[in-house]
């Protein structure tokens, strides 16, 4: 298993707000909006994308921190081997992405996924 992707989660409840800043001001592109959540970069390969959202997708609290991986189900084999307690999933989400939350040593939430 390797770590594909980082993304930062920022919790907003004014999604919206964010099209100024990063879209028109940067210049990033709107890469997706599914109006719970606003995904802003580009079609180059980046190592860093910022999303904006008011809830975690399927009634789940926003993560703090998403990490893409080539194979989920390693990294939560791998999780629990390590003793880290599954607080959402294995699931498969309408999306597209495989996941399951878990919290870091700091109490942040991480996102654990991989697209499908």
């Amino acid at each position: 298993m390797k770590v594909e992707r980082i993304v930062a989660n920022i919790a907003t409840s004014d999604i919206a707000a964010a099209k100024r800043f990063y879209q028109d001001v940067l210049g990033l592109d709107l890469l997706m909006d599914m109006g719970w959540i606003a995904t802003y970069g580009s079609e180059e390969r980046m190592q860093v994308q910022v999303s904006f959202m008011a809830q975690g997708g399927s009634g789940t609290p926003v993560p703090d921190l998403s990490i893409e991986v080539d194979d989920v189900d390693a990294a939560l084999d791998a999780m629990k081997a390590a003793g880290f307690a599954v607080e959402y999933g294995p699931a498969d989400e309408p999306w597209g992405v495989r996941r399951f939350y878990v919290r870091d040593p700091f109490g942040r939430l991480v996102n654990i996924l991989e697209h499908r």
